[in-house]
């Protein structure tokens, strides 16, 4: 249908392809409108306007929304239009030889394509020598499918859909006030109404270039979105007015011995005062759901299965009574995220969780502060996920499998890591440095971790491209990326390569490369004229191998760390 068209050749492309698939006359079609259905028959196409001349099919057939509709109201609307409407308000009507279904399914191409693909300011780019295709179409298209799959949190989602509306609403002021502006006035109404223009050109191309984040999806994996605008997570309960705390215990089923242990060990010592009691439930859910702020849930050993996410907006304590492999909570069906706290202080220990099918990870902790020690994690998409301002200690817990980054690191989050195996991941641990002004660096301590057999880096650092990824670029060929195993405790500088033994850090060729959005120039140096590029893609963003990153200011504490048989490096910096 498009081919290796470029923007401006879009309509020229589809009314082509239309021309080439469609009966150009006598066939029926509903006229489909948000007011009415009415039956009609083409009886001409207008290609390149992509409208039909059609008349009325008589009598009447016609069912109204909201509206009395006849004959002659019909007749007369259509002597308004020229008997001419758009083709993508037609469904071509049934017919049994077959001879309309080609014409049918291009026009569930063409009302698929402007209504889910194509973007009102695609062709005002100035950059018009591109694929379209490639550029605007795939990426676009993908993202449908990935959120039709339930691939793309939700929060996401009704992101994507919010800016998509801003925008074009944006679009539209910006067009109406740019169209009624005189070429050669020097009114003080035109100045006026050219300083507006101006500000909803920066806001048009801020919007865009979200847009673009959220279409791009090596971009949406390594940037994703700050904020989750969706309220899933359930209120915090605060304590019980009685005053009353609540042991919970979990078990589907136990053995004398298991009792009288967890009697002697837990139960006992915690349940000795008059404000404690005990409760028994089957399965950690509805466990998690009963507590309120200072509860403890011991869970014994057994596998649990879960439908549902497990949030935790109270401060509460949740430890498996045994060995992580004899706790196991798997989590079957889709959903944004398997646990999810926001609690001020949360603990887990000694339990095995099993992910399936969760889209924003295993674990995310979107605020307050979660401790977890001796947790295995088996990630089957993404990993823990940190947010801006939560705070993570995760202690001797081993995770991997997952698709993502074993941890996503987010700005102004605090992140303690001690004697962890990360492994088996796309990328081991992912920081994220957004350029935002507003954004504070993540403060990490990472000691006695193991960090291996990760697909792609061991750690990788996503920052803004400022530029220094191609001053860098002249001296590639002659560097080496860092291949050591271990990361000693010594200063960056003794870890130098040998072939290089004054710098800290290599550089080399970048692995991967996607188009993203460049820096514009100041709004007082750009032209009015919106013909050229918005928000399209003047830098490369790309990653690339660097020697250590251990000197980064983001580190409160590094040392003794192994990095091992990482595929692409121990250390990997992401510029967009």
């Amino acid at each position: 249908m498009l081919g290796d068209c470029k923007p401006s050749e879009v309509k020229a492309f589809t009314a082509d392809y239309l021309e080439k698939v469609m009966e150009p006359c006598d066939w029926l079609a509903l006229w489909s409108t948000h007011l009415f259905d009415v039956l009609v028959e083409v009886r001409d196409v207008d290609w390149g306007e992509l409208k039909v001349r059609v008349a009325l099919v008589l009598p009447l057939q016609c069912e109204a929304r909201g509206c009395d509709l006849n004959e002659e109201t019909m007749t007369c609307l259509l002597e308004a239009t020229q008997h001419k409407v758009p083709l993508q308000e037609l469904q071509a009507v049934y017919e049994p030889s077959g001879d309309f279904d080609q014409t049918a399914l291009a026009l569930e191409h063409l009302r698929f394509f402007y209504k889910h693909i194509w973007r009102q300011w695609d062709e005002e780019d100035e950059d018009d020598d591109f694929d379209y295709f490639v550029r605007c179409v795939e990426p676009r298209l993908r993202l449908y499918y990935d959120m039709l799959e339930d691939r793309v949190p939700a929060g996401l989602v009704a992101e994507y859909q919010s800016l998509v509306e801003r925008c074009s609403q944006c679009f539209q002021q910006f067009s109406a006030l740019r169209n009624g502006l005189s070429s050669d006035s020097d009114s003080e109404l035109d100045n006026v109404s050219m300083v507006e223009g101006l500000k909803l050109y920066e806001q048009l191309e801020v919007l865009r270039r979200k847009l673009h984040i959220i279409e791009n999806p090596l971009l949406r994996y390594v940037l994703a979105y700050k904020g989750n605008t969706r309220q899933q997570c359930v209120e915090r309960r605060g304590p019980r007015d009685s005053g009353v705390k609540v042991v919970h215990v979990v078990a589907a089923s136990c053995s004398a011995v298991q009792l009288q242990s967890l009697l002697s060990d837990r139960l006992l010592p915690l349940g000795s005062s008059e404000d404690t009691e005990i409760q028994f439930h089957r399965d950690p859910v509805s466990a998690v759901e009963s507590c309120h702020e200072g509860d403890m849930v011991f869970i014994l050993p057994g596998s649990y299965s879960v439908s549902s996410s497990i949030f935790l907006p109270d401060s509460v304590t949740i430890e498996g009574f045994g060995l992580p492999d004899e706790v196991v909570i798997e989590k079957k069906g889709k959903g944004d995220s398997f646990v999810e706290s926001t609690g001020a202080q949360v603990r887990l220990s000694n339990i095995k969780f099993i992910q399936h099918d969760a889209i924003e990870g295993i674990l995310c902790v979107r605020q307050g502060t979660i401790t977890m020690e001796n947790c295995v994690l088996q990630c089957e998409t993404t990993g823990v996920i940190v947010r801006t301002s939560a705070h993570l200690t995760m202690n001797m817990c081993d995770l991997y499998g997952s698709k993502g980054a074993g941890v996503e690191i987010y700005p102004g989050s605090v992140c303690s890591l001690v004697g962890n195996g990360i492994h088996h991941c796309k990328d081991g641990i992912l920081i994220k440095d957004f350029a935002d002004e507003l954004d504070v660096m993540p403060s990490i301590t990472m000691e006695n971790n193991v960090i291996h057999n990760n697909e792609g880096y061991g750690m990788i650092l996503v920052k803004p491209n400022n530029g220094e990824q191609h001053r860098g670029e002249d001296n590639a060929a002659g560097l080496t990326q860092d291949k050591q195993e271990t990361v000693p405790d010594a200063p960056p500088s003794s870890s130098a390569s040998a072939e290089d033994p004054s710098s800290s850090s290599a550089d080399v060729q970048p692995e991967a490369a996607e188009s993203n959005d460049g820096g514009g120039a100041p709004a007082s140096g750009r032209k009015w004229q919106f013909g050229r590029q918005l928000s399209r893609n003047k830098e490369t963003s790309c990653s690339r191998a660097v020697q250590d990153l251990m000197d980064h200011q983001i580190f409160v504490s590094i040392k003794g760390n192994q990095f091992r048989r990482n595929g692409m490096g121990d250390f990997g910096t992401f510029f967009y």
